[in-house]
């Protein structure tokens, strides 16, 4: 069964809301795979029941997961889906077999990781994600599609008993990619940590997504999404991809 992804870079772009740049990518999603319906037909069938969307807030820190839900919450509240967190489940595995989709917010990817470890839900989110469930993910919760987080961000507050994540793409992420080198900074640009991965493991390939860009994966093929130039990694070689780009090569 093909599988349905919305990888995105950020939860915000510059100073927008939360998830505000994201929610168009996101209802053109759960649109397309007849998960929501549009505003014309929500008014031609005001019955229509919503689906059930399990989030899973393990990446955030500073953050309770009581508020990151209802921040979710609040920012999906124009699509009519129903938000349930994972945190609030007395059976975890049961609510992810039975949700309609699957949502991972951002926040640090090595705690993300450690709770998925600890709980034992790598597994069956991945033969969810594998049988159709759809997922979206910003931030850390794209960089665990990746079958590892090595090539996240974050500073390793936890340990997990692994690196190896869900492994639902081939290629790794690093989400906010920001390419070139700020002013006045002196120590390695995101270029130079990835290609120092890809010394380490050169059969390897990183993809760089901006904040404000996504991957999407959806009816067998893969489109880069955004307003900002994408990058393929490969040992040796970076190349650029401009917005709506199909990467299907990817997926082979």
């Amino acid at each position: 069964m093909t599988k349905n992804l919305l990888l995105l870079s950020s939860s915000r772009v510059g100073d927008t809301g939360y998830l505000e740049h994201a929610l168009p990518l996101i209802e053109s999603f759960l649109l397309e795979l007849n998960l929501i319906v549009s505003p014309k037909d929500k008014q031609n069938s005001p019955s229509t029941a919503h689906k059930k969307f399990l989030f899973i807030p393990y990446a955030g820190i500073s953050i309770s997961f009581d508020v990151y839900q209802t921040m979710l919450k609040e920012a999906m509240k124009d699509l009519a889906i129903e938000v349930i967190s994972i945190h609030e489940s007395a059976d975890k595995v049961q609510a992810i077999r039975e949700c309609d989709g699957i949502m991972t917010g951002g926040g640090n990817t090595f705690s993300l990781l450690n709770s998925l470890y600890e709980l034992e839900l790598i597994d069956p989110i991945r033969k969810a994600v594998s049988n159709g469930t759809p997922y979206i993910g910003w931030s850390a919760g794209s960089n665990i599609a990746a079958p590892s987080i090595k090539t996240t961000n974050d500073m390793p507050i936890v340990e997990p008993p692994s690196f190896e994540a869900l492994d639902l793409i081939p290629w790794q992420i690093n989400p906010h990619y920001l390419d070139g080198n700020p002013l006045g900074h002196n120590g390695e640009t995101r270029q130079q940590r990835i290609e120092e991965f890809l010394m380490v493991n050169p059969d390897k390939k990183v993809i760089g997504i901006p904040e404000g860009t996504a991957l999407k994966w959806q009816n067998n093929q893969l489109n880069f999404i955004g307003k900002r130039d994408g990058f393929l990694f490969t040992n040796g070689c970076k190349t650029s991809f401009d917005s709506n780009s199909n990467l299907n090569r990817l997926l082979k």
